[in-house]
């Protein structure tokens, strides 16, 4: 991990799209303003984790399903 130091009004450049910029510190909370390309999604990590966790699962009972299906689908074949 790249830890750097900032201060407020003062920015971090990632690439030459993505540009992090602390806003205000009041005790333990930070404020930052990102300025990122439209097609590049956002996510607090919170809500990250839960959409992977999400995908995970629905790819599994997709899995189900075909699974399930090609098993009835043999059994017709028979």
């Amino acid at each position: 991990m790249l830890i750097l130091t900032r201060r407020p009004g003062e920015s971090i450049h990632l690439g030459d799209n993505i540009k992090i910029t602390v806003l205000s510190v009041k005790g333990k909370q930070i404020k930052i303003g990102l300025d990122v390309p439209d097609d590049v999604p956002v996510y607090r990590e919170e809500l990250y984790i839960k959409v992977r966790q999400q995908n995970r699962m629905a790819l599994e009972s997709l899995d189900q399903d075909l699974m399930a299906a090609a098993s009835l689908w043999q059994k017709r074949k028979s």
